[in-house]
């Protein structure tokens, strides 16, 4: 082993065991990975996955549940196909066009801002579990037959599961997610989801 890698070693490690000596605070930062699909129906699929940065504040603890706020940009890669084409009523103008557009597969991105209300509870000193709910606006790339192109909202349900090990936080987190414009464009049908995400979260110290 050369001298440099080991100095750096070496370094890394005093650092690591300094930051584990601070108190812990109130404000933790962390990535969310994490995969889905269409709730079952007969009308259309979709699938999606997602990145997201994780900013945690903790506003009250106390002696049996700890509540927090969140706040999650996200990007979401979502495929997405018509199946039944009846969906599409002959009521609509060019109904024969928009049914032969939107039974092609179509590769949507979506843009989103979530704010979440989070109520944990402790079960030891390393592992937790949550309850998550979430809402926040998005912009989507990409009009389809159950919504259209721009301007939405996306709201989320989910059950936790954290781990910590001295200032980390691992995170396994299934959800249910729903996106819809909430009438502001043309279609507004949306989207219902399952998904689940892992993460990773740092703890950052008081001074």
């Amino acid at each position: 082993m050369s001298r440099t890698l080991l100095l750096g070693l070496l370094v890394f490690l005093g650092v690591f065991r300094m930051s584990g000596q601070e108190r812990e605070g109130n404000l933790r930062v962390g990535v969310n990975y994490g995969f889905g699909s269409e709730l079952k129906n007969r009308n259309y699929t979709f699938t999606n996955h997602f990145y997201k940065a994780q900013l945690y504040y903790r506003l009250k603890e106390t002696k049996h549940f700890e509540y927090e706020v969140l706040v999650q940009p996200e990007v979401n890669f979502g495929t997405h196909q018509l199946l039944n084409f009846y969906f599409v009523k002959p009521e609509e103008p060019d109904y024969l066009e928009k049914r032969a557009a939107y039974t092609k597969l179509k590769n949507i991105h979506e843009y989103v801002l979530n704010i979440g209300f989070l109520i944990r509870k402790p079960i030891n000193k390393s592992l937790s579990v949550y309850f998550l709910g979430s809402i926040g606006p998005m912009i989507t790339d990409t009009e389809t037959e159950r919504m259209s192109e721009g301007f939405a909202f996306a709201d989320v349900l989910a059950l936790g599961f954290s781990v910590k090990a001295q200032r980390f936080h691992f995170d396994v987190r299934p959800s249910i997610r729903h996106v819809s414009n909430a009438g502001l464009g043309s279609s507004n049908a949306g989207y219902n989801t399952k998904n689940i995400e892992f993460g990773v979260s740092y703890s950052l110290g008081k001074d």
